[in-house]
């Protein structure tokens, strides 16, 4: 009876207490260091009742005269149990400070299961960058420090996640791109404007490696990059960074193409945070300014963003919001080398022919994100979030475009605390909008419906997930695991599926297990693009078929601690299938009479069939003091072996070399280091990033006739079969409490490196770094 009268308190409360007498249990949670409050602090009574902290950090329960034990939990801090006396009609206030525990890992991500929990405790394998390496690399744009986390590369601002992806010129992606937990693709060619995203308010940086379908939706078919931004602290924040950067010459000198005066680059981003009252505002922006060191490609842009939240204080737990970014930059695009000595760094075709692979733009972006939370009283997260996106692109080829991206989610979250396991729940909306010489004129909508549940006991964490999700493309619709089909919509319901287990072998290991369905639909531009970029060629294929895939993985995680310094040691074995996988390749596709379109030869985006990658990856992470040395790590090492099933595929017969099962435009190894050291008022870091060789590109940049046309790509490739790395360094001293100044060297080393056909990398360049953060 007293079990029943329990589980009717909890779910009639306000009609229960409206009929008893009772008191009132209430405080504050707040954080030991920092001193800011916590949110979602876990309030549990003797009988495993209880509440949760809000955006405040407070907390109150109504209850019958008594005393008792109440336990406050939160994940990351150290238990902490108060004996508590309430007296009839009267208020007890037992304000916590909780200290966070250092006996393990300290870490905590949102994005593996979309609630707070620790890394240690998550089914899949992540990655977690923070705030500060973003600044001490000097970050211009988000995709450099990206490509500094183990297992992940960005090839031509294409993100691959254990070689998931190759280069596609631009169009799709199968690693999903967010910002807040809301897609940041572009509504037509699917892909991720790096420079758009807010440098300057960066929290931390979350990776999922594998397939991520079930719980994210199409494009998260080999992951997801999470980038969180901040909240303001309960002390106003003013930061203002100033950096100047200057290239040096080409270690090759035949390369170099300027005069005398060394091209430069400078800019400046900007952060204020601050809380008035309940109302929390963030503001931030930057602006660039790139010299290039390619011959036309420079680059101006200006961006300015700010975040804010209202807390009812009328309504406990209840917030809205409206986030809002808008950027504006103009500069030249680069696409293909002239030749791999004098012309390396100059534009195939010149850059003011007709024929040139150069294009000059102008580009607007803005997204404005507004949002509700509401933590009612019975333990429940209602979220309403929504995002619009609109990019302007207009360039001098005749090819510009309007693409509006309209987001729109609901997610339900109950925290079921008697038995230890969180509810997730929601349905999303995703409508396309593109207007455009280059793709022509589509709509594009996609829906879902997706739940997750998670269960945590002693000492084993379960996750289990499934989603709905449906694409529209004009007249055309199909389902997730269904053929495209034209003009028609059938009526079955696909589920994709994901499970995860991870269990706690002894006090700081961890084994996990996990299985994840993918897919991802074609984007417009891969179905409808029809352009040219001088002598390159790209044609439609309105018949393009979803892909989708599976991927597992098995792991251990142990955790290290050398005198202060926590970190963990990561291992990985991963096996990833594809269907009807999607990739850009060369062939004769146009009309083979026209010498206009280089007798219809070009590129365009094909089913190739089936495709599995599997590897292994390793990784180390973690910080703190060695001695007087406070010692930051970031580093792994991954095995790739991405293969196409189909060996006598037409796939296979255009690719060099031909017939070989390995996919295009990826590494079979990848190697990634950061390692910092502080002492006092100074501190020295170095970056390394290596990769093995591309062994296969398409054919046509090594065909002995069509080859010349791509600027010797396959000589370059004959005499560089090593792979490639880069070395960047950087020291920093705080000339007082707030303020810092940083000297940054990167590709130290000078190294000069073909990332893809037709592509060199930048030359070594100095940057000084000005930070006052007050």
């Amino acid at each position: 009876m007293q079990k029943i009268y329990t589980l009717f308190i909890i779910i009639f409360s306000f009609a229960s207490l409206s009929l008893a007498q009772t008191g009132t249990l209430k405080g504050t949670i707040t954080d030991a260091k920092s001193k800011q409050p916590l949110m979602g602090v876990n309030v549990i009574m003797e009988d495993k009742s209880g509440t949760a902290s809000d955006f405040n950090g407070n907390y109150e329960l109504k209850l019958k005269p008594g005393t008792y034990n109440v336990l406050f939990r939160f994940i990351g801090y150290g238990d902490q149990s108060k004996q508590v006396t309430i007296v009839e009609n009267g208020t007890q206030t037992i304000d916590i400070i909780m200290d966070e525990s250092q006996s393990t890992l300290p870490m905590m991500v949102v994005s593996a299961g979309k609630f707070e929990q620790k890394i240690s405790d998550v089914t899949v394998s992540m990655q977690v960058i923070k705030a500060d390496l973003v600044e001490n690399k000097n970050t211009t744009s988000m995709e450099t420090v990206i490509d500094q986390i183990p297992g992940v590369s960005v090839v031509d601002n294409q993100p691959s996640i254990r070689g998931g992806a190759g280069w596609s010129y631009g169009a799709g992606s199968r690693v999903l791109i967010m910002v807040n937990d809301l897609p940041m693709l572009a509504a037509d060619a699917g892909d991720v404007k790096w420079s758009f995203l807010p440098v300057e308010n960066v929290d931390q940086i979350e990776v999922i490696e594998g397939a991520s379908s079930a719980l994210f939706g199409s494009s998260a078919l080999n992951g997801v990059i999470n980038i969180r931004t901040a909240f303001p602290k309960d002390t106003p924040q003013t930061r203002i960074n100033v950096f100047d950067g200057i290239y040096d010459s080409p270690g090759n000198p035949q390369m170099k193409w300027w005069g005398p005066i060394q091209p430069i680059y400078a800019g400046t981003n900007f952060l204020h945070s601050q809380k008035f009252g309940q109302f929390d505002l963030v503001v931030g922006g930057d602006i660039f300014n790139d010299d290039g060191y390619r011959q036309g490609e420079v680059e101006q842009r200006y961006r300015f963003d700010f975040n804010t939240r209202y807390r009812f204080k009328n309504i406990p737990g209840l917030s809205v919001g409206l986030n809002f970014n808008t950027q504006y930059s103009t500069g030249g695009n680069f696409l293909l080398w002239q030749n791999d000595s004098t012309g390396a760094l100059k534009p195939y075709g010149g850059i003011d022919t007709v024929g040139s692979s150069l294009s000059n733009y102008i580009t607007k972006r803005t997204y404005v994100d507004p949002y509700v939370t509401y933590f009612d009283n019975y333990g429940n997260v209602h979220k309403i979030k929504a995002r619009w996106f609109d990019m302007v692109n207009i360039n001098d080829t005749q090819q510009g475009s309007v693409a509006d991206m309209y987001y729109g989610e609901y997610q339900f979250q109950r925290q079921m605390k008697k038995i230890n396991a969180i509810f997730t729940a929601g349905v999303s909306i995703n409508e396309q909008k593109v207007t455009s010489v280059l793709y022509g004129n589509h709509n594009g909508i996609n829906d879902a419906v997706y739940a997750q549940f998670d269960k945590k006991f002693k000492r084993l964490s379960v996750s289990i997930g499934v989603r709905s999700e449906s694409y529209k493309i004009d007249t055309a619709h199909t389902f997730s695991n269904e053929a495209y089909k034209i003009g028609h919509k059938t009526d079955s319901i696909p589920v994709f599926f994901r499970s995860g287990i991870n269990y706690q072998l002894f006090k700081a290991t961890w084994l996990r297990a996990s299985y994840g369905q993918g897919f991802r639909y074609p984007t417009i531009a891969e179905k409808y693009i029809s352009s040219n970029v001088g002598a390159i060629y790209v044609y439609p294929d309105d018949s393009l078929k979803p892909e989708s895939g599976w991927s597992a993985e098995i792991g251990l995680k142990q955790g290290i601690k050398i005198s202060n310094w926590l970190g963990y040691f990561d291992i990985a074995g991963f096996w990833t299938r594809y269907k009807d996988m999607m990739e850009f390749t060369f062939g004769q596709y146009g009309k083979i009479i026209d010498p206009a379109h280089e007798y219809g030869l070009g590129f365009e985006s094909l089913n190739i069939g089936d495709a599995t990658i599997s590897g292994v990856d390793v990784s180390i992470v973690g910080q703190g003091n060695i001695g007087p040395v406070l010692t930051k790590v970031l580093a792994g090492f991954t095995y790739m072996n991405p293969v196409d099933d189909n060996t006598d595929s037409l796939y296979n017969e255009r690719k060099s070399p031909p017939f070989s099962n390995f996919l295009k435009y990826r590494f079979e190894y990848l190697a990634k280091a950061d390692i910092e050291f502080s002492y006092k008022k100074a501190s020295l870091g170095f970056s390394y990033r290596y990769n093995s060789f591309m062994k296969s590109v398409d054919s046509a940049f090594v065909d002995a006739v069509l080859g010349s046309a791509f600027g010797s790509v396959e000589d370059w490739r004959n005499k560089h079969q090593t792979g490639d790395f880069f070395v960047d360094a950087r020291c920093s001293y705080m000339v007082s409490n707030t303020s810092k100044i940083a000297f940054i060297i990167k590709n130290m080393l000078n190294r000069v490196a073909m990332i893809r056909p037709g592509d060199v990398a930048p030359p070594r360049s100095f940057v000084l770094q000005y930070t006052l953060d007050f």
